[in-house]
């Protein structure tokens, strides 16, 4: 029985022996570190409007401070708008990469390299699209008039030393602002 404790501990000993070896190499090494600038967004702007509906975009960047390349495999627009906050708008969203517009709204995926790393950038400005569309009956300038406060989350999946998961960056659009760039007065409830 002392043989098999023996036998045990040692292959713990070694477990955690090649666990921190690991783990100092990595930190040598580096990994991606990519951070959404969601407060550093540029101001809304409309893309197209007409009486029943308006298009906005807004851009924001993510930018890679790691020491390792990033792989940004997804990126999608959710605005947070339910019905049983305000039924008045129909909200939908998308994200594209600027100046690289798509209308099938899918989004292709795209290396973020290392700070400093030669050969390509390590910066993405992601376009987030939002499309309000009146309810109700409604014009957008009647829909607009009673708007409210609602989120935009920016998700986008990554991968690179570490494993793939999700990111979510939030930009909350205010129905002041909103209303501000629509040229509507805002009537509040």
């Amino acid at each position: 029985m002392e043989i098999i404790e023996h036998i045990i501990v040692a292959a713990v000993v070694i477990y955690f022996a090649i666990y921190a070896v690991i783990k100092i190499y990595f930190n040598i090494k580096g990994q991606e570190i990519v951070i959404a600038k969601a407060k550093e967004h540029t101001p809304f702007k409309i893309e197209s409007r007409d009486d029943h509906e308006m298009t906005i975009s807004t851009v924001m960047d993510l930018v890679n401070e790691g020491k390792q390349s990033a792989l940004i495999v997804d990126c999608l627009v959710k605005p947070q708008l339910p019905y049983e906050q305000y039924d008045g708008i129909a909200v939908r969203g998308k994200a594209e990469v600027e100046g690289v517009p798509r209308e099938d709204d899918y989004f292709e995926a795209m290396v973020l390299f290392a700070k400093g790393d030669p050969h390509g950038s390590n910066l993405i400005k992601i376009k987030a699209i939002v499309k309000l569309t009146a309810r109700k009956g409604m014009t957008l300038d009647q829909a607009l008039s009673h708007m409210v406060d609602f989120p935009i989350e920016i998700i986008y999946r990554e991968v690179g030393r570490t494993p793939l998961h999700f990111s979510i960056a939030r930009i909350i659009l205010t129905a002041e602002e909103l209303t501000q760039l629509a040229g509507v007065k805002l009537i509040r409830d």
